[in-house]
């Protein structure tokens, strides 16, 4: 089973405060992220996988949704209810949803 999500299931699950990661470099997040992605480049998800809750759905995007489906199946072999997010950030904007835009604060 591929731990993937459509953009219409991530979009409710986004307006009802889900947990989002986003496994894009910095500079490509600061282009512009869904509001309240957690910053985890790809590279750092091994390292840091420690600090994803569990027992709750973990959504995972990136800009297209190869990165993410990379770091889904990652974290759901390391016990993470992780979810890849079809069409990354690509898609939430074509769909017409916001960006916040700038650098990064947390990481």
């Amino acid at each position: 089973m591929r731990p993937e999500v459509d953009l219409p299931t991530f979009t409710v699950a986004h307006r009802g405060g889900a947990f989002v990661v986003d496994v894009r470099e910095p500079m490509e997040c600061a282009g512009g992220h869904v509001s309240g992605a957690v910053p985890m480049p790809l590279g750092d998800v091994a390292a840091r996988a420690g600090e994803l809750p569990r027992g709750v759905p973990v959504y995972v995007i990136c800009a297209s949704g190869n990165r993410s489906l990379a770091a889904a199946d990652y974290l759901t072999r390391v016990g993470v209810d992780a979810r890849s997010v079809a069409g990354g950030t690509a898609a939430w904007l074509r769909a017409g949803h916001p960006v916040v835009r700038g650098t990064r604060t947390t990481a």
